[in-house]
This record gives structure tokens, C-alpha cells and sequence, in this order.
């Protein structure tokens, strides 16, 4: 018998509308699973229990005899410390910034309240969101509920750790350069960036292209339930352009007849072997499922994808984190040091129009391929794992015998952040010999989320990896 915590969300919602299950009953079996894993994961920032329990006690009416519960009512949702609620600290997990209260809450989020969702924990992430890892000087180590010598990867880790943990049964996270695609591929659940202006971002953020909020859950159908709660304009948010797309799960995983491409080793990433098979498992099952599969060649290079990202990122983050350093030395983490470093010292060599002429080559190879075909699947990350609290200033990543430059390099999700239109999904495709589940990124045409979601949940039928196939980590405590 499946968990309380492990329930799929949607499956909550019907054991609430028939009154087998409270809101509260659930809420205590997700606070008690927290204190007994939190010790071992920590992939919370902030607990907000007494609080989240009045709001299910709340929540309990609505299912009663005329009731009208909304669309997530009573469900716990855990939110990325990243993310404002009004009232509540915004760190960004560096020991810079200190605790102020927010001035107002993230329209995401502001909608999962609307909707009903219980915000009951603030998860955790990497020092100013910008590493694929989950460790900070202000927060410790999250780490991975699968193998805890691991890390659950970042930016958004504490969220997907939190998940893959039972801790939470829906979550938010960010994505500027995979920091929701990346820790869903190492704990084995779902994290969808939409396309650029479908969920709203308040500005500064929501100016950047590169920048998206978006859901992650354990199921493709609980991540399409939290994206339809989550996606439309806003006023605050100019960039947020698009209206709703709405992704009906029932009648998602019919696949016959979509061409789908494939790349299990896209241009010149390097990627594990492991991770390399479990890429052509999740395509044959696609393929049993009545998709037309090709194998096809995409001419990205590495050297190039991190050459656009310097002349996005070097004039601005990078040259503040130097700055901040300067001030208060020996307090930023190595890793999240060495990223501005490396970014400031590339920058002046990669000028804006060599980056947006490099943009437009990445945008327009992905285009190719969608002249031919309605999906494309590609590795979520070519590493099997990042250890656990490693910074990787003095260690350098193996991957099939190759030492990275930098561990980052192994993350294959940046080049659909410069195209920032093509919406993707990252799904679970097997584990690896760790105990670590691996993972693909399922992107669809630009705009196209429905397309997405199909080929996501037809994976997620028929190859049966991670927690749809009913498989949950061992956690020691």
C-alpha cells in the first residue's frame, strides 16, 4: 500500500472528494515523514506546519456537502526559497544577504494559494541559484533521497529533494540554466520550463529570457496539474505575453503517429554510458507506444553553448558575486565564486553581438529539427551524480574516463534556456548503478506544451521509471 506522503497529488484530490482522506490527515503524514527524513535530506529552508495545518483544517470544509473545493484544495505544496511570500526572508541561500521580509508574494505562488494549495515549506537551493548543486553555507547540504552521498542537483534541489523525500506532494523551482530540468533528472521526478512569458515573473527576473517559474511534481499528471494553476499574463510581469495553455492528463499519452527525434549523445556533450542507454529505453518505449522514432545529429558545440552563456551571464551576476567578494571575503561558497571568476574573466572576450549571433545558431539548429519532427529527446544530464557538499574548484568531474572542465559542463539543459520558447519537460529514464535516477528532457515545438506533456506521459506509461513505476528510495535516517 502506497504512503500517505507517496500518494500521486491527483490521487489526493480523489480521496478527498469522496471523503476517504482529509486534508489534515495528510498534511500530519507529511510533516511527521519530514521530521523523520529532514535530519537526512534537509531540503527545507523554511517550516511553516502550524500554519499549513490550520489552512488544511480550512480546506476539510470545502469537501463537505456543498463545498466547492478548488483545484487544489488542501494539497501541501512546497515553495522555493527563492520565490517572495510576502512577509516571509528572502536569502537566496548566501550569508550576504540578510533576512528581510518580502514586500510581496510570487504570482505563482499567489495562484497556488488561490487555488487552494497549502504552502507548508520553503525549499532550498544553490548560493544565488546559480550552480547545479545543493549546498550552501547558510543552509548545509541537501542532499539526495536516493543515495544521500549525493547531491539532489540545483538550483532547485531542496524541491526536488523534497518530492522525491515524500516532504512535499507538489513544488515550485526556477530555471535559468536547467535549475528545474537538472535536480528532477538526479531524484527522479518531473520538472517542466514552460515557454518564456507562460507563468509570470515578477521583474527584474521576468526580463530575462532565460528565466523561467515553473511546476515539479512526482507524475506528469501532478506537474500538469500544478502548470494549469500556475500559467497566465499578469499585469507586473511584462514579458508574460501568453495565454494558458490547459493540459488535460486523461488524454495526454496517445502517441501514435508523432514523429519524435532523438539524440542520446546531442553535438559534443559528453554523456555516461548509463545514461546513454537508458536515453534509447526511453525512446523505445515511445516507439511501443506507436511514436515514429529517428535517431538524428544536432550540430551544437559545447564550446560555443558556454560562450553565449558568459555573454549573458559575465556583465551581471558574475560581476556582482566579485564585487560582494571584495567586500566580504572568505564568505561566498567556492563554487558559486568560481562561477563569477570564470564569468568575469570570459566576458570582455565574448562581446553581446557574438553572443546573440551565437544564440541565434543554437535557436536555429533546434529549429531544424522541428521542420521535421513534433519532439525532441536529449539527456537530461550526462553525469550519473555530483557528490554531496563538493564544491569541484579542486575536483574536477569524470565522465567515460573524461575529465570535465567544469562539472557543469555536464548538464545538457542551457542550450533551451537561449531557446527560450521551446517548452521542456524532464522526466525520469531509469537509474543508474548509484541508485541515482537518470532522466530526459522531452522539448517539444515552440509553444507547444501540450505536445510536451504527450510524449512525457506516454515515457512515463509505458517505461514505468521512478516513482510512476512505484519505486521509492530507501531513505536511512
Amino acid at each position: 500500500m502506497t504512503p500517505l506522503y507517496y500518494l500521486s497529488a491527483n490521487e489526493a484530490l480523489r480521496l478527498f472528494r469522496t471523503r476517504q482522506l482529509s486534508p489534515v490527515e495528510l498534511m500530519r503524514a507529511i510533516i511527521e515523514r519530514a521530521e523523520h527524513v529532514e535530519p537526512t535530506v534537509n531540503a527545507f529552508a523554511e517550516q511553516m506546519f502550524e500554519q499549513a495545518l490550520r489552512a488544511a483544517a480550512a480546506a476539510e470544509t470545502r469537501y463537505r456537502p456543498r463545498g466547492e473545493p478548488r483545484p487544489l484544495e488542501g494539497l501541501p505544496v512546497a515553495a522555493k526559497e527563492e520565490q517572495h511570500i510576502i512577509g516571509h526572508p528572502v536569502t537566496d541561500g548566501t550569508l550576504l544577504r540578510s533576512s528581510y521580509p518580502a514586500g510581496e508574494t510570487a504570482v505563482v505562488l499567489a495562484r497556488i494559494e488561490a487555488a487552494g494549495g497549502i504552502l507548508h515549506a520553503r525549499t532550498t537551493t544553490s548560493e544565488f541559484c546559480c550552480m547545479p548543486l545543493s549546498h550552501t553555507r547558510r543552509w548545509g547540504v541537501t542532499r539526495n533521497p536516493w543515495n544521500p552521498h549525493v547531491s539532489a542537483g540545483g538550483s532547485s534541489g531542496g524541491s526536488a529533494a523534497s518530492l522525491a523525500a515524500g516532504t512535499a506532494m507538489l513544488a515550485t523551482g526556477s530555471d535559468i540554466g536547467g535549475s528545474l530540468r537538472a535536480p528532477a533528472s538526479f531524484t527522479g521526478v518531473v520538472g517542466f520550463k514552460p515557454p518564456h512569458g507562460r507563468n509570470p515573473v515578477l521583474p527584474p527576473a521576468g526580463l530575462d529570457p532565460y528565466f523561467h517559474h515553473g511546476p515539479m511534481a512526482r507524475t506528469v499528471a501532478d506537474c500538469a496539474l500544478l502548470q494549469n494553476v500556475m500559467a497566465g499574463e499578469d499585469s507586473r510581469d511584462p514579458a508574460s505575453s501568453l495565454p494558458p495553455v490547459t493540459i488535460i492528463p486523461p488524454h495526454l499519452d496517445d502517441v501514435r503517429g508523432l514523429r519524435v527525434a532523438f539524440s542520446a549523445t546531442p553535438g559534443d556533450f559528453p554523456v555516461d554510458l548509463e545514461v546513454r542507454a537508458n536515453t534509447r529505453a526511453a525512446v523505445g518505449a515511445l516507439e511501443s507506444a506507436g511514436a515514429v522514432i529517428e535517431e538524428v545529429e544536432i550540430a551544437w558545440r559545447l564550446d560555443e553553448i558556454k560562450q553565449a552563456l558568459w555573454a549573458h551571464f559575465g556583465s551581471g551576476l558574475a560581476a556582482e558575486l566579485v564585487e560582494l567578494d571584495r567586500q566580504h571575503p572568505n564568505t561566498i561558497t567556492p563554487y558559486a565564486l568560481a562561477f563569477a571568476r570564470k564569468g568575469v574573466q570570459t566576458a570582455p572576450h565574448v562581446d553581446g553581438e557574438t553572443g546573440r549571433a551565437l544564440e541565434s545558431a543554437i535557436q536555429g539548429h533546434l529549429d531544424a529539427v522541428f521542420a521535421h519532427f513534433d519532439a525532441f529527446i536529449v539527456p537530461t544530464v550526462g553525469a550519473t551524480a555530483f557528490a554531496a557538499g563538493e564544491d569541484y574548484t579542486d575536483t574536477q568531474l569524470m565522465v567515460n574516463g573524461v575529465a570535465l572542465e567544469h562539472f557543469s559542463d555536464a548538464s545538457l539543459t542551457p542550450a533551451f534556456n537561449i531557446s527560450s520558447a521551446n517548452p521542456v519537460i524532464a522526466v525520469p529514464s531509469g537509474w543508474a548503478r548509484n541508485g541515482v535516477p537518470t532522466g530526459v528532457q522531452v522539448v517539444a515545438a515552440k509553444y507547444d506544451d501540450t505536445t510536451a506533456f504527450r510524449v512525457a506521459s506516454a515515457i512515463e506509461r509505458t517505461l514505468g521509471a521512478g516513482f510512476a513505476g512505484r519505486r521509492t528510495p530507501a531513505l536511512p535516517t
